[in-house]
């Protein structure tokens, strides 16, 4: 199953990203989840950070998404996100969160963050000691970058909109290569990214360029609920 959140206009109200509708579409995304199942959160908008309270955070930080009537109703914070998309997951079940949003790191509190650089999984366990775990299942993160970051956006899409690097790259370098695995993946979409900022991007480079008029900051961000090996499983929805 299949949850898309995008900043979008649209004529039924049902499907406006208002915190509310947001809230009870994460619930109907695991509801009834069975052992087999695939289950994808995909959000692309605004993030932002509020200080943490709980001792739920290494940083001291919740990272948050924002719906359309944040002002007016709140943001919706990674606890609300762990607790009802991660925590029901079942033995046998897989979610795949792709996030493209700033400061979106963390946004689902996973326990463990693959660091590229290092080529290893560091732990992100609260401090408070409170359970983030899954309750059995797999939950995988794809962030568009880390908590203390923003992400970019082009308009790469309709030449309107706006639309996000992760988003963009992610869809291009899928295509082109099939059956990558999570550690190639996340290298092809760094290096994409360094190429840009370097102006010697060897893949559409006028395009790029064109679009990304300003340096592009953001590292990408993988985290799971276990730890798995980025160089041998397979990337696949």
């Amino acid at each position: 199953m299949y949850l898309y959140i995008l900043f979008a206009e649209d004529e039924e109200e049902e499907h406006h990203p208002t915190k509310k509708n947001i809230e009870k579409a994460l619930k109907w995304l695991v509801k009834d989840c069975e052992k087999g199942e695939s289950l994808v959160f995909y959000f692309s908008g605004h993030g932002l950070r509020q200080p943490d309270f709980n001792g739920d955070e290494i940083d001291g930080f919740d990272e948050t998404i924002c719906p359309v009537d944040f002002m007016k109703e709140g943001m919706i914070l990674d606890n609300y996100i762990n607790t009802t998309i991660v925590k029901p997951l079942i033995q046998g079940v897989t979610l795949h969160a792709i996030v493209d949003a700033c400061h979106s790191g963390t946004i689902l509190d996973l326990v463990y963050i693959y660091n590229r650089k290092t080529r290893k999984w560091e732990e992100n366990i609260p401090p408070s000691g409170v359970n983030k775990a899954t309750n059995g299942g797999l939950a995988i993160s794809l962030s568009a970058c880390e908590d203390d970051q923003v992400a970019s956006d082009t308009s790469a899409f309709t030449r309107k909109t706006m639309n996000g690097v992760l988003t963009f790259i992610l869809i291009d370098i899928v295509k082109k290569y099939p059956g990558l695995t999570y550690g190639d993946l996340l290298d092809l979409i760094q290096e994409t990214i360094d190429e840009v900022n370097s102006s010697r991007c060897l893949i559409s480079s006028n395009f790029f360029k064109k679009f990304f008029n300003n340096r592009i900051t953001q590292r990408v961000q993988l985290s799971s609920s276990e730890i798995f090996n980025v160089s041998k499983r397979t990337f696949r929805l």
